[in-house]
């Protein structure tokens, strides 16, 4: 016989209360630690993307050095700590000092474009009507601008206030140079670990993942953000001999339009002629004769650094430059877009991977159709 059932005893009914107090616990710490990693979250990540880019470097020295990955990793962490307190300080710095010079203008109602040189009139064809229309700038832009100074000034106090973190963001760069030499070392077993962990996620793909992640990493860190670092220091070094107000601005301009892969001709061939229009004829062939290689040290050597050229479309490396550093800050300026290229070619790959799938089981259909019609006519029995 059935036994009869009867009402739950105490504990059968604490037992829901008490699975839902101790999710909520779970709950609680899981929101609270992710409330205090969420500062470090970008630090980490170009920690374990310089990890990534370098490790090849590390490997090397390491068996140059006779199998020493600990000297050879605080050798690579030296390096990288020069060039943050050195080059890339002189950047960040630059570019602030350049803005608060405009800003400074803008809040003024001093900004004014420079008379022009008499020279100019002697231009073919349009040289008169080009020095009247200058000599007008010159003498009626200061009066006209200065029309828009009170709404000018709450811009540059703004622009001052984004830019008064810059220190910070200078000693995010130095943490993440840091932690990235105590990642090389045990690198092998971090990325046996991301293995194991896509094996249950991905099993058939977890491999070429990895592999297409670590490839995509290192193709867009040195193919795009290294290039273009490259190429705006050298810019920054002519501007600085040249004698240009803001340098620092226009270098790290440089930098920006060569993340984005927009390219900084827009920027070097107003330059020039503003060059060739305002200063002594030496001293302009002088400046475009260091400047025009600059401009093309992205077409020359990007196809050595990243071989048979990265198949991220611009506009995806565009969208993490912005959506980076309006995250991260100026860090984001370089995590963004190497982020966004990695989901990209990821979620391309899974996406030809099902496309493909798709096809043979249309095409496995297909052929059992034709192997059940063929087996459905009617045999003819010959004499």
């Amino acid at each position: 016989m059935d036994q009869p059932v009867g009402p739950p005893s105490t504990e059968q009914a604490k037992a829901p209360v008490r699975l839902a107090i101790r999710l909520g616990l779970l709950a609680c710490v899981i929101y609270w630690s992710y409330i205090l990693i969420l500062p470090f979250v970008p630090i980490l990540l170009w920690s374990t993307i310089l990890a990534v880019a370098l490790y090849p470097m590390f490997d090397a020295l390491s068996r140059l050095l006779g199998g020493r990955p600990a000297v050879s990793a605080t050798l690579i962490t030296i390096l990288g700590l020069s060039i943050v307190i050195g080059p890339a300080s002189w950047l960040v710095f630059g570019l602030v000092e350049g803005v608060r010079l405009i800003a400074d203008q803008l809040g003024t109602g001093s900004v004014s474009v420079p008379a022009p040189n008499p020279a100019v009139k002697d231009w073919p064809l349009i040289g008169v009507t080009l020095f009247d229309l200058w000599q007008l700038a010159s003498t009626n832009l200061a009066a006209a601008l200065g029309k828009f100074s009170p709404y000018a000034k709450p811009v540059a106090t703004t622009i001052l206030s984004t830019l008064g973190g810059v220190g910070i963001e200078i000693l995010k760069f130095l943490v993440a140079v840091i932690v990235t030499g105590f990642l090389f070392i045990p690198g092998p077993r971090l990325v046996s670990n991301v293995r194991i962990f896509l094996a249950h996620v991905v099993p058939e793909r977890s491999e070429e993942f990895v592999a297409l992640a670590g490839e995509t990493i290192r193709s867009v860190s040195r193919g795009v953000i290294g290039i273009a670092m490259l190429q705006s220091l050298l810019a920054g070094i002519g501007f600085v001999v040249a004698d240009i107000a803001g340098a620092g601005l226009f270098a790290f301009l440089v930098l920006l339009l060569g993340v984005a892969q927009i390219g900084c001709a827009i920027l070097l061939i107003p330059m020039i002629v503003w060059f060739w229009l305002t200063r002594d004829p030496t001293t302009a062939l002088l400046f475009t004769v260091y400047i025009v290689p600059v401009g093309f040290v992205d077409n020359v050597l990007k196809p050595f650094v990243m071989g048979h050229g990265s198949r991220t479309p611009m506009v995806v490396i565009f969208v993490g430059v912005l959506g980076g550093t309006l995250a991260h800050g100026l860090i984001g300026l370089f995590i963004g877009p190497i982020v966004l290229a990695v989901g990209w070619e990821l979620l391309a790959v899974w996406m030809r991977d099902e496309a493909g799938r798709n096809a043979l089981v249309q095409g496995e259909a297909v052929q059992a159709d034709r192997v059940q019609a063929s087996n459905a006519q009617p045999r003819t029995s010959h004499p």
